[in-house]
């Protein structure tokens, strides 16, 4: 038996026989041409193939993946029609004199390299996205287009379903697989934040990435020599982010055992979709999602979340190389809106800085990011980019039940100063006859500062989010990101109770209603305890929403 550990993108249990993926490899030579121009109608040509391709893609993966995985293609289109992409692309044409395939390549590498430094991991991932828009133009190229056409790709040939293990999976490999033969996804590369990753979790399987031999296991750290593992027999445990290849008896009937175990589970808590969130002596609560953007929706709705408590609009400025649009963010909050079908949405407005960067605010760096300059002050300094979005949302709003909440609130000046915002947009779309609807305004109660005068900001405000990661780091005076703090970190503090029953308190003396959207939300040990501090609404990750509903709905809260 040998094993491997990786980082797991989504727990389960996996047991059958090893196929893994090899790209065949091609390489791109650099070639002399003398028509540039013929060379730039070439390119120019390859892009409205792979575009269409890409489109056709599109509308067959929305039946087989669902519209959030789907989008991933809409994204490539996008990247095709990249200004500084292409004029990368036809500048080294004209001035190097080289054939389209090599300068793609260049351009490539360029970009992909430029997006893997990046501080955020999610723009890290957009490295990946890059090569995979870039491969495609490639293929069509060199004429060999069918390899990434919007028919099944050859990526799993066996008859039964198998366990996939390959160096990595690009995007438009990922979204053309078909889910009934893959069990689970093992790739030696990728993040928990990969698209690889994204899938795993919306199909519900077990995932690894980031694979190494376990030295623990008897095997050399190194890399996976993957050829050796076709056709094997192998057992992935996610939850526990190990592969096993031909294990023994007892690991066999150890994870057989878990493994029937976790459908039981998940079998139970299928049954609990459609029911309401409400404890055994008849205490309802709220139960909503978070989500990281437009992508994260068919898990929304695959675990019948009741709405969505936290959408971190800040991803709709860290995909672009330039501030966002009015009208492109109108169309992603719509979007949202639409698809949730009448259920809440709360939008939080941009929370950047920190360890959320763009290149284009121009963010100095900073001793303690943390404590810096980030969230509402930034849209402070520059109301025009509050404004925008401000409009943006507001527009969206007749389209669903929007509400809109402010980040890293500190005083009810700050509050002021946002509301006064919000009432010049609104004045603004009226004199140009733009419909919109009156929402909802809170503010997340993330600093120790904004809970102890949670009686002054409730008068200003509809409702509290508490964002407990940041309120437990600050409470705390504890940098959450610091491994070596892990044993010292502690959320159950009766200091961070404290002060979350001081805000849920002062909000119900004001008449609003207060929830949780930190991580502290999904801990269903504290079920019991937030429903006696009377929480009103608690929204998590998309995965731990039917665990919670499971939670609360086996609570008394009254002795």
């Amino acid at each position: 038996m040998v094993t491997f550990r990786g980082k797991s993108a989504f727990g389960g249990i996996a047991v059958g026989r090893i196929h893994v993926y090899q790209k065949a490899q091609q390489p791109v030579k650099r070639e002399h041409v003398a028509d540039t121009q013929g060379e730039i109608g070439r390119f120019r040509r390859a892009r409205e193939l792979a575009s269409e391709q890409l489109g056709e893609l599109y509308e067959a993966s929305l039946q087989k993946i669902g519209e959030a995985e789907a989008a991933i293609f809409e994204v490539h289109q996008i990247m095709l029609e990249d200004l500084d992409y292409i004029e990368r692309i036809e500048n080294s044409i004209l001035s190097q004199e080289v054939n389209a395939e090599y300068a793609v390549t260049v351009a490539s590498d360029h970009f992909s390299r430029m997006f893997a430094v990046m501080d955020d991991p999610y723009m890290r991932e957009r490295a990946a996205d890059v090569k995979d828009v870039s491969q495609r133009l490639i293929h069509v190229l060199t004429g060999n287009s069918a390899e990434q056409g919007g028919s099944e790709n050859g990526i799993v040939t066996a008859a039964q379903p198998v366990i996939l293990v390959a160096e990595d999976l690009a995007p438009s490999e990922t979204a053309q697989l078909d889910q009934d033969k893959v069990l689970a996804f093992v790739t030696v590369q990728g993040s928990v934040n990969s698209h690889t990753a994204i899938l795993a979790r919306t199909m519900g399987i077990p995932a690894l990435v980031s694979t190494r031999p376990d030295a623990a296991g008897g095997e050399e750290k190194g890399n996976i020599v993957l050829s050796s593992l076709d056709g094997k027999l192998g057992i992935v445990d996610g939850f526990t982010g190990t592969l096993y290849v031909e294990p023994e008896e007892k690991i066999m009937v150890e994870m057989q055992e878990k493994k029937a175990m976790e459908e039981e589970k998940k079998r139970l808590l299928q049954e609990l979709k459609g029911k309401p969130t409400v404890t055994t002596d008849g205490r309802a609560v709220k139960l909503y999602a978070n989500i990281g953007s437009m992508k994260d929706l068919a898990l929304v709705k695959e675990n019948d979340a009741e709405g969505i408590g936290l959408f971190r609009s800040e991803f709709i400025y860290l995909e672009k190389e330039d501030y966002p649009t009015e009208e492109e963010q109108f169309q992603v909050y719509k979007t949202v809106a639409e698809t949730l079908a009448g259920k809440k949405v709360i939008i939080r407005t941009l929370d950047i800085g920190a360890d959320k960067q763009a290149d284009y605010f121009g963010i100095p760096r900073e001793a303690n990011p943390a404590m810096g300059y980030r969230a509402i002050r930034i849209c402070l300094d520059r109301p025009e980019v509050l404004r925008t979005q401000l409009r943006a949302i507001y527009r969206a709003s007749v389209y669903g039940d929007l509400a809109v909440m402010y980040p890293m609130i500190i005083s009810s000046q700050e509050v002021h100063r946002v509301k006064e915002l919000a009432r010049e947009v609104r004045a603004q779309l009226q004199r140009e006859g733009i419909p919109y609807r009156d929402m909802e305004q809170g503010i997340m109660v993330e600093t120790p500062a904004a809970a102890l005068i949670s009686d002054r900001l409730a008068a200003e405000v509809d409702f509290f989010s508490i964002g407990t990661n940041d309120l437990t780091q600050y409470t705390l005076a504890m940098d959450r990101q610091n491994p070596k703090l892990d044993d010292f970190y502690d959320p159950h503090h009766p200091a961070v109770l404290r002060l979350i029953q001081m805000v849920v308190e002062n909000a119900h003396k004001a008449g609003i209603w207060a929830g949780i959207c930190g991580e502290l939300g999904a801990d269903t040990s504290l079920a019991r305890t937030f429903l006696q501090m009377g929480v009103d609404e608690l929204s998590v990750s998309p995965a731990k929403v039917l665990p919670v509903r499971r939670a609360i709905r086996e609570t008394r809260v009254e002795d």
